[in-house]
């Protein structure tokens, strides 16, 4: 949320989700009022937490917020600082660089089905093979788009903790 004392803006992020929630300047804080005001909503109470040193020193001040039985950490910093990094995010992901990336097994069990083959382009989230531990299936992702660039494993068998089970170039 933006916040703005007519001469400094303030931008306050969500510090659980990692998610910036912006508010413009405008009338809709008037018909938030309004309407917390007709829906007999209690007013939110906000105290402030004490910072770490790496927080102060990057413009960062901790609020906690309580809102109808909720209880919200909320890291506020300046709305520049806010999108420069928004910014510095968004280039560091429009980079494709030349780095591998091994998919490796997070629990011992048994290869289900594998949804990709080599050479073949992925995306960011698609499916890529299904492990099977404890009578449950476990869907294995693409954490980023890419290409396969190659399979180790195949339907049926045995996996260990860490064993490699794709590459993704």
């Amino acid at each position: 949320m933006t916040a703005t004392d007519g001469q400094r803006s303030r931008r306050a992020v969500l510090a659980e989700a990692g998610t910036a929630l912006d508010r413009a300047p405008d009338a809709a804080g008037a018909e938030l009022e309004g309407a917390r005001d007709r829906l007999a909503l209690p007013r939110p109470v906000v105290l402030r937490l004490p910072g770490s040193p790496a927080e102060r020193a990057a413009g960062q001040v901790r609020r906690e917020v309580v809102a109808g039985g909720w209880r919200f950490e909320v890291t506020v910093e300046d709305a520049a600082r806010a999108a420069l990094r928004e910014r510095a995010g968004r280039v560091e992901g429009d980079v494709a660089g030349p780095t591998r990336l091994v998919v490796r097994a997070q629990i011992p069990g048994r290869v289900v089905s594998v949804g990709v083959r080599d050479g073949q382009s992925v995306e960011a989230g698609q499916r890529l093979l299904s492990v099977e531990a404890m009578k449950m299936e476990n869907e294995i992702r693409a954490q980023r788009a890419g290409r396969v660039e190659r399979v180790t494993v195949k339907p049926g068998q045995r996996v260990e903790r860490g064993d490699e089970l794709a590459v993704l170039a």
